[in-house]
């Protein structure tokens, strides 16, 4: 008998992790460091529940189904905002919002393929985009990466098949945490729309991005919407990991086959969740600009403090948003590297081979940090676990 979808791809490395940790108690002078998860474990600020509590009792509406895309002033306020942003003209209609960043991606790949079409993804990839492809019948062709963890463009290129229908680039990237140049990801627009494919761009870190103003000039693009679907998520922005609120933004022919998806999934995303995401987008800026300046300085303390594992064989392959991607310098695979890591350091990481391909010998030898629920100070103490180690 074959295997059914769920059988066919791998579990989830979030929750693959959390077994390793189940049960174990760790010495009171050393408790858990868990830089596994890139998501804040903090609540929302005080303004944001109060709107979402204010919703709850008197809007009986938050209650109800709403639009299968998404309430009206949520979508006209996200247009406003990636316009400003991207210095671009984006409508509402080419807006939809979904039940979380995730969702936008299987909503993208649901309007774009059949069984057995092919995805182009850079390696390593986002692990989620991995099982969907598995999970909705897609080969997933995996894009070696360069100097810099960058997407080769001449390597897509020819990777590009009669079943190719999308090239997926993440950024900044989970889990390299690079933030790709401007011209590159424009380079690799002007690819997808030479041969008729789809650029799917998640940009779920865009509000950590270190650099000022527009990360890319996509939107400017006349007929953007017929070669790029954007993908955001408000879970990392404003705290609202638990509410499942992201968006995408396409074409409104491409919204109309998204909305088929949505419908028979979710009907509608959160209604209270979408009030928070409103309520965020008119009220959070400036504390948001403060969120930014801290994991910008968590950036910091990673490149400063990383001579300390460099001289003992580390090396730091990328580092932005919430994540550093290292390389170890033992002998024995990541993986296994990972659950000695738990039990003779108390910290928690996710190794590289669940980021890849289960024959690409890189993986072996590399982890993912994510230090969004780390400070400065917390760096440091994981950075003396790490040089102190040795399996």
């Amino acid at each position: 008998m074959p295997l059914s979808r769920t059988q066919a791809t791998f579990v989830s490395p979030i929750v693959e992790s959390r077994r390793w940790v189940a049960g174990v108690e760790f010495p009171p002078e050393r408790p858990l460091l868990n830089v596994s998860q890139a998501a804040p474990a903090e609540a929302p600020p005080q303004g944001l529940r109060q709107a979402l509590a204010d919703a709850a009792l008197n809007d009986a509406e938050a209650h109800l189904y709403g639009p299968v895309l998404g309430s009206d002033p949520l979508r006209r306020a996200l247009a406003r905002q990636i316009s400003g942003h991207y210095g671009a003209d984006v409508q509402a209609d080419q807006i939809g919002i979904t039940s979380g960043c995730n969702q936008a991606f299987a909503a993208a790949i649901a309007a774009l393929c059949s069984e057995g079409d092919e995805v182009i993804i850079p390696v390593p990839w986002y692990f989620n985009h991995k099982m969907w492809l598995d999970m909705a019948g897609v080969s997933a062709m995996p894009l070696p990466v360069g100097n810099g963890m960058l997407p080769d463009l001449a390597a897509a290129e020819a990777l590009i098949s009669p079943r190719t229908r999308a090239i997926v680039l993440v950024t900044p990237n989970n889990p390299c945490g690079v933030e790709y140049p401007s011209g590159l990801v424009q380079a690799f627009f002007d690819l997808a729309r030479a041969r008729g494919i789809a650029l799917i761009v998640d940009e779920t870190y865009r509000d950590f991005d270190s650099r000022k103003g527009a990360p890319h000039g996509l939107f400017q693009l006349e007929d953007w919407d017929r070669t790029l679907i954007h993908l955001y998520s408000f879970s990392k922005a404003y705290r609202l990991t638990g509410h499942r609120v992201g968006a995408v933004a396409a074409s409104p022919d491409k919204m109309f086959e998204m909305e088929k998806f949505l419908d028979a999934v979710t009907i509608c995303p959160s209604q209270l969740g979408q009030a928070g995401a409103l309520w965020g987008i008119e009220n959070l800026q400036g504390w948001l600009a403060g969120e930014r300046q801290e994991i910008l300085d968590r950036r910091a303390a990673i490149e400063d403090g990383f001579p300390v594992l460099a001289a003992k064989g580390w090396k730091l392959l990328g580092c932005g948003a919430y994540f550093a991607y290292v390389e170890h310098p033992f002998d024995l695979p990541s993986e296994d590297v990972a659950k000695r890591l738990v039990a003779d350091a108390s910290v928690l990481m996710l190794p590289g081979s669940m980021f890849m391909p289960a024959d690409d010998p890189a993986g072996a030898r590399q982890f993912r940090i994510a230090f969004a629920n780390v400070d400065r100070s917390g760096i440091g103490v994981l950075f003396d676990r790490l040089a102190a180690f040795n399996p």
